[in-house]
């Protein structure tokens, strides 16, 4: 299909062939026939993709701070290539578009396939052909809504929301400015809602445009005593500012026109330092707009699916969409004079040309076109079928045929890397939930082909290795059903979230003959200070004592880490990791854990835990999991002891080992190495050589097992065994 991406290195805005996307649960499968280009959000981001790189950093000095933090705590190589990987992702443009349900997720309900709906969303109703658009942005269309006027029902919500957040009374006199393509839906819905209307802009077309959708609209220098006299001296009792200007102009304009204890709402992105004379003597109100409604930037709400109830929250993000198709269908908002241009999707970088002001042209609505054809689904296979041929196999393969689930910032900015430089490893395909991440990885890193669903990479007879590296709750289901497969398994971590799928994948390894090799991404017992470390503490006559602290760094409670189903918390995501040196150090997984924690507070979510483990030859093991720090200093420090050695690892680029009053330090000082092309390097090797996993089995269902524990270690107060 084809999609239009920004590239955020060079600028260049293109249209290119992705795979297309497969709906998740919770999702539908819209295909498009209409997206709006906002001249307002969109051209910014355009317009700061084509600065310079000194040009970026000027305009965005906080991520200038942060890379400085990063280069300080893992190197100025690597910080270099993160920033880089990080600029060399595609961004999808586009948030207002209207189409057809083609397919739909498990466990949507309210919605079938051929249903007509309006979409809304940054990264869901986007300009391509086909989207995947959770349910609580979508809105139904009836008949008598053109596909043209529903893709502006989310730039209309948007409007409508600010509208709703002034509070306006029937009969009241609204003013609006800013008379763009924001500013006149604005307008439309207050005259729809039975207000008197204001409106006032640079541009005298817009005026005149304002004028025929039923406002008294005038030019910014005839503002003030328009509105006097069109308020009967009195102020207008709410005014919405729609323009987009970085002057505080609109704000204090806003201020001079409002009556007293009248309301300002700003909706679109001005200058918001207030006049502090006029807003306090009239003593008016003045509130920022979020968006679109109750429900914009929750997850649960947005990509949970979770509604809130409407005796508590009348007009959420959803329910505002609907009320703009309401409007359309009834006639009272016409968006119709607002189309100014129409482009097929072939042609949308002259849309952006457009809009950037490079075609020196007046422009107000811009409406993307997508042909209406017949989708082609993709292939699917049954795993069933592939089991003999794996089993046919020999236990040693000649290439490691590598099939990829999952090309998200982790995948592209860590694991790709490490694969494209491992000997024997051949790129064949690699899927992702998001056809376009998948279509920019095959082409950086050399695979042959970008596919649409995991059945792809699957029934692909030249793969014979899969690397899972998409989000937690994944990787069971698609684990199981590589190996059911014959496949080799690599898994980034964790390897599951419950016991009952840890138990699965077990079966599931001892069911095929030969087995395939499982792997899962625990890398640091792959670096190479941590190689040395072990070395220098083993062979051991005592036991050892080691404590790993992490300053893992706050992420908000809304992050998709933090939800139980989707990724487990960060003990089970991530805290698994520093479970597993401890393991390698010792070289047997723990037996107990015992853990503490700070409170949460409302704050936090059982990420501020100190975990302690005992292990059978008497060692133990800290894990000191930290959120309430600082990531300017180093995250992760270990600190072992035993039979009169120490050795102090900070940071996977340094390593002090101690012995004997003799004191010997490595250094890193350039690169940050935590053992990710080691980690494949090793497996690679046992694929090809036929030999036994890199991380006993042992270790790895261990270690699982043991994170399980902590975490209920951590609920119940007491001490845990690990199975």
């Amino acid at each position: 299909m084809k999609q239009l991406l920004q590239n955020l290195r060079n600028g260049e805005t293109t249209v290119v062939d992705v795979p297309m996307p497969t709906p998740r649960p919770g999702s539908v499968l819209v295909q498009t026939a209409a997206s709006l280009v906002s001249a307002g959000t969109e051209r910014m981001l355009v317009e700061f993709a084509e600065k310079s790189l000194l040009g970026k950093a000027r305009s965005r000095p906080d991520l200038v701070r942060q890379m400085i933090d990063k280069a300080r705590r893992e190197g100025l190589l690597t910080t270099v290539e993160a920033a880089f990987n990080r600029l060399d992702q595609p961004m999808p443009l586009g948030y207002s578009s209207a189409g057809t349900v083609v397919a739909v997720g498990a466990g949507v309900q309210g919605f079938r396939v051929g249903d007509r709906v309006a979409c809304a969303g940054g990264n869901y109703a986007v300009h391509a052909e086909y989207a995947v658009v959770p349910v609580n942005l979508l809105a139904h269309l009836p008949d008598e809504v053109e596909f043209e006027a529903a893709a502006f029902t989310t730039l209309g919500a948007i409007a409508l929301h600010g509208f709703r957040l002034a509070e306006p009374q029937l009969g009241e006199r609204v003013g609006v400015i800013g008379l763009g393509l924001l500013g006149l839906l604005a307008a439309g819905i207050a005259h729809a809602a039975g207000c008197q209307v204001f409106g006032v802009d640079l541009d005298p077309r817009r005026v005149q445009l304002a004028e025929q959708m039923g406002a008294t609209a005038v030019l910014r220098d005839q503002a003030e005593p328009a509105a006097l006299a069109f308020s009967r001296g009195r102020g207008l009792d709410a005014v919405l500012i729609c323009a987009d200007a970085r002057s505080n102009d609109p704000v204090t304009l806003a201020g001079a026109i409002s009556r007293d204890r009248g309301r300002v709402v700003a909706v679109g992105a001005v200058g918001l330092s207030l006049p502090r004379k006029v807003y306090y003597e009239k003593e008016v109100s003045f509130i920022n707009s979020r968006s679109y409604g109750p429900g914009r930037y929750d997850p649960h709400y947005e990509e949970g699916g979770q509604d809130y109830p409407i005796g508590y929250v009348r007009w959420t993000e959803g329910r505002n969409l609907e009320a703009i198709v309401d409007l359309l269908a009834s006639g009272r908002l016409d968006v119709r004079p607002l189309i100014s241009h129409r482009f097929s999707i072939e042609q949308a970088p002259a849309a952006y040309e457009l809009i950037t002001g490079k075609q020196k042209e007046p422009f107000l609505g811009v409406l993307l076109t997508y042909p209406q054809v017949e989708p082609v689904p993709a292939a699917a296979s049954p795993v069933e079928v592939l089991v003999a041929e794996a089993q046919a196999r020999s236990a040693a393969a000649q290439t490691v045929g590598l099939g990829v689930l999952g090309a998200g910032n982790f995948a592209t900015a860590v694991m790709l890397p490490a694969l494209k430089k491992t000997p024997g490893v051949e790129l064949v395909s690699i899927a992702s939930g998001a056809g376009m991440h998948a279509r920019q990885a095959a082409q950086k890193f050399g695979f042959r082909a970008a596919v649409e669903s995991e059945a792809q990479v699957l029934q692909d007879p030249r793969v014979n290795t899969v690397a899972i590296l998409t989000r937690h709750d994944l990787h069971a289901g698609q684990v199981l059903r590589a190996l059911q497969a014959g496949k080799h398994v690599f898994c980034e971590k964790p390897l599951a979230l419950t016991a009952a799928d840890l138990d699965e994948i077990a079966a599931a390894l001892q069911m095929q003959s030969p087995a395939p090799l499982l792997m899962v991404g625990f890398n640091r017992r792959f670096a190479p200070l941590a190689q040395r470390l072990h070395a220098f503490i083993g062979p051991r006559s005592q036991p050892l004592a080691a404590h790993y602290r992490v300053n893992a760094g706050y992420i908000p409670l809304t992050h998709w880490l933090h939800d139980p189903q989707q990724g487990g918390g960060r003990i089970l995501g991530e805290g698994c990791h520093f479970i597993d040196f401890l393991t390698f150090l010792v070289g047997e997984p723990p037996i107990s854990v015992s853990a503490h924690a700070l409170p949460d507070n409302g704050h936090y979510r059982e990420d501020n835990a100190v975990l302690t483990f005992t292990f059978v030859d008497g060692s133990l093991g800290t894990v000191t999991y930290l959120a309430n720090g600082d990531k300017a200093f180093p995250k992760e420090r270990v600190e072992v002891f035993s039979g009169g050695r120490v050795a102090v690892l900070e940071d996977y680029r340094t390593l002090e080992m101690v012995k004997d009053g003799k004191r010997q330090v490595l250094r890193s000082p350039l690169r940050q190495d935590k053992g990710h092309a080691a980690e494949w390097q090793a497996f690679a090797a046992a694929i090809l050589g036929g030999g036994p996993p890199p991380i006993p089995y042992a270790h790895l269902f261990g270690v699982s097992r043991a994170a399980l524990a902590a975490v209920e270690a951590l609920r119940s107060r007491q001490e845990q065994p690990v199975p």
